[in-house]
């Protein structure tokens, strides 16, 4: 069966054509690409220009003078250090206990089938519905005196490990993908006498790295970026992540370094993305399929 395209078969064996199609294509391509790279390369050559040049107007699109002292006072003036180990902190606490309970929660749902399992998870995905920004008084009650043991966790990592377990989106993610695991390679495990909980291990798990690679993304992404909750949980300016820090020692700093710390903070998420893009485009195409 032919799958029909915007320019046809015909046209595109003729040399004329496919002189007309690759132009276009490579000139949408080439489009799309300045779009998304010219802010970064804006705010990277912006770091190295003069306080002066940078706010000029109309603006230069090469500094003048390269100063590459935007960076290094970023790095000592701002501390970037000490606030970048606490985002790495942050976000891999919260990582990992995310993916260990959303994991388990999602493969009970979708292959224990408990009692009232599709309640509960309507009720989990109800808190989809639910406004972040209602949330953030409750959230923020509860880990200032939390319940039963009657602790705070301000300015501790659990004040942002905890609350991001409770991902509804990412829990179910994770069940829909583990429902379309065939069914004929969980019975054939269970012959061999695998259990529930080696059958995630050594069977479920390894089919799912793409997805369990698309949820590593969401993760660390939505810590790292999170700038509400973090303000309210750390009053400790040395406990604090760089979204915060970025905010709180901008006061008086000059505007080159603020962007050379900004450039420097986005390195880690442009590093993450690099290397696990092939996770991430096999993740997004694994529910395309079923079986």
């Amino acid at each position: 069966m032919s799958t029909r395209t915007l320019v046809s078969p015909l046209a595109l064996a003729r040399p004329r054509g496919r002189a007309v199609y690759w132009t276009v294509f490579g000139g949408v391509v080439l489009l799309f690409a300045l779009a998304f790279l010219f802010p970064v390369y804006w705010m990277v050559t912006g770091a190295m220009k003069s306080p002066d040049e940078v706010t000029r107007t109309p603006p230069t699109l090469l500094p003048e003078h390269w100063h590459l002292g935007g960076y290094t006072d970023a790095w000592d003036l701002m501390d970037l250090p000490t606030h970048l180990w606490n985002t790495v902190v942050q976000a891999t606490g919260a990582w990992v206990l995310q993916l260990v309970l959303c994991t388990a929660a999602a493969y009970a749902l979708s292959r224990l089938k408990p009692a009232f399992g599709k309640v509960i998870l309507g009720g989990i995905l109800a808190t989809l519905m639910v406004p972040v920004q209602a949330l953030v008084v409750p959230k923020y009650l509860t880990v200032a005196d939390l319940p039963v043991l009657h602790t705070s966790l301000l300015n501790s990592p659990l004040g942002i490990w905890l609350p991001a377990v409770a991902n509804a989106f990412n829990l179910y993610l994770l069940k829909r993908f583990f429902d379309q695991i065939p069914r004929d390679v969980l019975e054939a495990a269970e012959i061999d006498g695998a259990g529930k909980l080696r059958t995630l291990w050594s069977i479920v798990l390894p089919m799912s790295r793409p997805v369990l690679g698309v949820v590593s993304i969401f993760a660390l992404v939505a810590v790292w970026q999170d700038f509400l909750w973090p303000l309210m949980v750390f009053s400790d300016t040395d406990k604090q992540p760089i979204s915060v820090a970025l905010v709180q020692l901008s006061q008086n700093i000059q505007l080159t370094v603020l962007i050379a710390a900004m450039v420097i903070a986005s390195i880690p998420m442009v590093v993450m993305f690099l290397v696990f893009q092939r996770h991430i485009i096999a993740g997004i195409s694994a529910g395309s399929t079923k079986g």
